[in-house]
């Protein structure tokens, strides 16, 4: 939902009809969601204990099969 309200397609009000949750709950998993996306893309792969290579060798060896 808190992506939906970024978006802006729907008010909060509709996506509150719609889903069954207080518009203000919905406004505050938006803000959320806006002020730690950031941080995810920051982090990136330093979260997960694995470097950009051991997650590229795979991925390229794959691409050579399929060519």
């Amino acid at each position: 939902m808190a992506i939906e309200a970024i978006k802006g397609v729907r008010t909060l009000s509709e996506l509150s009809a719609a889903h069954g949750v207080h518009p203000t709950v919905i406004a505050h998993w938006k803000r959320q969601l806006l002020d730690g996306a950031a941080e995810v893309f920051r982090r990136g792969l330093a979260g997960t204990g694995r470097s950009e290579e051991m997650v590229t060798t795979p991925l390229y060896q794959e691409i050579g099969r399929l060519k």
